[in-house]
């Protein structure tokens, strides 16, 4: 199977003979979500100092305000009452190197015609500027229809060299509650 399939299902039997958190609630204990990076560097339970059973962690290339992140918020709120959200992207992010058109490009090299062309109707949520990304996709998370006002969304940027979450203030102000 490879050393990477050996590896998770060699420690996963070692996890489950120790596993003792099979009582935790479906909610959060601490009613929060947080919206990051899929980054192997980026650690958010640590990060934010959070356990197990504290807060939903949702994770795509960016951290960024997809749909598919929107919808995972959405359930989030309504089924599981999370009420603070975080979106928090990082330094050194991979999706700053590189740009649509560039992705077009990669997908027409690497794919047959056929298949590549439906890489130009993805978007690929690129950063260019990642203090504007964060207040873009704070902005597009509280002007959502399916996102209550009594949800209070704040935005930050983690910084691979120091461990540091540096609030976008910009952002925590017009994500703030109305409620």
């Amino acid at each position: 199977m490879g050393k990477a399939y050996d590896h998770i299902v060699s420690e996963n039997k070692k996890y489950a003979v120790v596993f003792d958190k099979a009582g935790l609630a479906t909610q959060p204990a601490k009613k929060i979500a947080i919206l990051t990076c899929m980054d192997a560097r980026l650690d958010p339970m640590r990060f934010a100092g959070l356990e197990l059973g504290d807060a939903h962690i949702i994770r795509n290339a960016g951290g960024r305000a997809s749909d598919d992140a929107i919808r995972s918020l959405v359930i989030s709120n309504r089924l599981l009452g999370t009420d603070q959200w975080f979106v928090i992207h990082h330094s050194d992010c991979g999706m700053e190197s590189f740009t649509q058109k560039k992705m077009d490009e990669l997908l027409a090299e690497n794919l047959n015609a056929k298949r590549a062309v439906y890489g130009r109707f993805m978007n690929w949520l690129t950063i260019d500027d990642r203090k504007k990304s964060v207040i873009d996709d704070v902005l597009r998370i509280k002007g959502h229809p399916l996102v209550p006002d009594n949800v209070s969304v704040f935005g930050f940027i983690f910084d691979l060299k120091t461990g540091e979450l540096i609030e976008v203030e910009e952002a925590s102000r017009a994500g703030k509650s109305s409620e």
